[in-house]
């Protein structure tokens, strides 16, 4: 006769809380920016990429022992020619004009509503000062991963345009969310070595308020493996002439070398299998 089964232990250990909703992938953590000697974060910037954009000396700043609420309404210079703020700046012109902007780029989401009408009354008066404004209309932050290289290339285009002399302000309806995304994307783009975690860091110290969300983060942790993919392009000499390389030909080129090379190896097999054999399963007439 069997006998009943006996626990071990009085109870089972839990290791995690039931739950019935979909797994998810773990959360990317940005980790707070190590501090120099002068209480200032260090997280120096490598050369850029592009020399021509005239990129002046970085400037770092403690945005965490000097941050107060009511800064979140005023614009921090991520990079000396590069600020981020919401959209109440975009509207001081004493400010615009004193900091010097040159580019006033929005980043919003299209959609028909009091925000837009604000918006585009907003980059009509700046464009009364004389200074450039354009904006980039996203149907939802998904679209940015794919909107992230036309701001790149406007924000570059530009600063090369003014020979050193040109500055740009981003922004966004609070200036913590889709502008600081494409700010943080910018840097990966313009400097080796600054990944997606780096150049998070690098806006939140500058500006404190800033919300990277998980979806936010996903989205740039995304946008980093564009980057190192076409880096790793470039450095391969593929250039857009040949692109069929990475397109359907060249899948279909790699799907016949593989089926090649198991022909080849089929070929060895069998002659592994009869080369010893003196008569031969099947007689051709």
């Amino acid at each position: 006769m069997a006998l009943p089964y006996q626990p071990t232990a009085p109870y089972t250990a839990q290791n995690d809380i039931y739950t019935t909703l979909i797994p998810a992938p773990p959360r990317i953590v940005v980790p707070p920016p190590p501090l120099d000697s002068l209480a200032l974060p260090s997280l120096p910037l490598p050369t850029p990429l592009n020399s021509q954009t005239h990129p002046p000396a970085q400037i770092t700043s403690n945005a965490v022992l000097d941050w107060s609420y009511e800064r979140r309404r005023e614009a921090q210079a991520i990079l000396p020619n590069l600020f981020l703020g919401p959209m109440t700046v975009a509207k001081n012109e004493a400010w615009l004009q004193a900091a010097g902007i040159t580019l006033v780029l929005g980043i919003r989401q299209k959609a028909p509503g009091l925000a837009g009408k604000l918006m585009d009354s907003a980059m009509a008066r700046i464009r009364g000062l004389g200074i450039e404004a354009e904006t980039l209309d996203l149907l939802n932050n998904a679209e940015l991963i794919k909107r992230f290289p036309e701001c790149t290339s406007k924000i570059n285009s530009h600063l090369i345009a003014q020979q050193g002399q040109g500055k740009v302000f981003l922004f966004c309806e609070s200036g913590n969310e889709r502008a600081a995304g494409v700010a943080a994307a910018y840097l990966m783009e313009g400097w080796e070595g600054v990944d997606y975690i780096r150049a998070m860091q690098v806006v939140q110290a500058q500006r404190f308020c800033v919300n990277f969300d998980d979806a936010m983060k996903r989205l740039l942790q995304g946008y980093w493996d564009v980057v190192c993919a076409r880096r790793a392009v470039a450095g391969n000499g593929i250039t857009s002439g040949n692109a069929s390389v990475l397109g359907g030909g060249g899948q279909k080129q790699k799907r016949r070398l593989e089926r090649d090379e198991e022909d080849e190896e089929m070929g060895d097999d069998d002659l592994e299998r009869f080369g010893g054999r003196s008569f031969a399963p099947f007689a051709s007439d």
